[in-house]
């Protein structure tokens, strides 16, 4: 299972959100490239970044640091989410360096966007399903969805999505532990890998993830835990290389 260091841009600067409230965030540094080279450093072989400005802005604002970031690392996976809204964007991503680009608010709003993606850009487009009780949250999570998570991790599967990142919000940020049981449902619910994020907080978290990758769970996004401290993830990562080749 891969472990990939989340870094969040907020103003430019690499930040952390409690439970996606953009007032309730924690700066941890204000140069996201020497961030990122501080994550490649401790062994990560692809980087999550998510544009929070962006998100809520609804088109890409801190593109020129992910681009930086992208060009700096160009051997290294990068998947970017926050205000992906059309083909345009995707495209001058992907065209900055970008791996994967992930759809989230508007995968849900006109899932036919997806269908488009996936057959223009096929092999790296993800779908970002954030959930609260199993019920899918949209425009920042400040908007619960009547969608089933289950119900459009089947849709989006047929359109070809490369992977789903399913986030349990009630745990994002919180450090008390990954929503596993849920993560796990999901993951046996369809074909495609799975990649957990939202509340993982120490090793034990990483083990109990990786002893349910089997199902399908490929990879597992981390914050918050590793600019606090209480994940250390080189030693997260070798654990995660080491129980899959047991």
């Amino acid at each position: 299972m891969l472990l990939i260091p989340a870094i969040d841009l907020k103003d430019g600067q690499c930040v952390r959100l409690r439970q996606g409230r953009m007032e309730d965030d924690t700066v941890f540094s204000d140069d996201p490239v020497e961030m990122a080279g501080r994550w490649v450093n401790a062994g990560a072989r692809r980087l999550h970044l998510v544009d929070l400005n962006g998100a809520f802005a609804g088109e890409p604002v801190n593109g020129d640091v992910i681009e930086a970031i992208a060009k700096a690392y160009p051997d290294l996976p990068v998947q970017v989410g926050g205000g992906i809204r059309d083909e345009a964007t995707i495209e001058a991503y992907l065209d900055a360096g970008v791996s994967y680009v992930i759809i989230g608010t508007q995968a849900v709003k006109e899932p036919e966007f997806v269908t488009r993606a996936c057959k223009t850009f096929p092999g790296q487009i993800i779908v970002g399903l954030d959930a609260k009780d199993g019920m899918v949250a949209i425009d920042g999570w400040a908007t619960v969805t009547d969608h089933l998570v289950m119900d459009l991790a089947r849709q989006f599967e047929q359109d070809g999505v490369s992977a789903l990142v399913y986030t349990d919000i009630g745990r994002d940020g919180m450090l008390n532990g990954p929503n596993v049981d849920a993560t796990k449902a999901l993951a046996v619910t369809v074909s495609i890998p799975i990649i957990a994020s939202g509340g993982i907080t120490n090793i034990d978290d990483i083990r109990e993830l990786c002893e349910a990758s089997p199902a399908g769970i490929s990879g597992a996004i981390t914050g918050r835990a590793i600019y606090e401290g209480t994940l250390d993830f080189a030693k997260a990562q070798r654990l995660a290389d080491a129980i899959s080749i047991q």
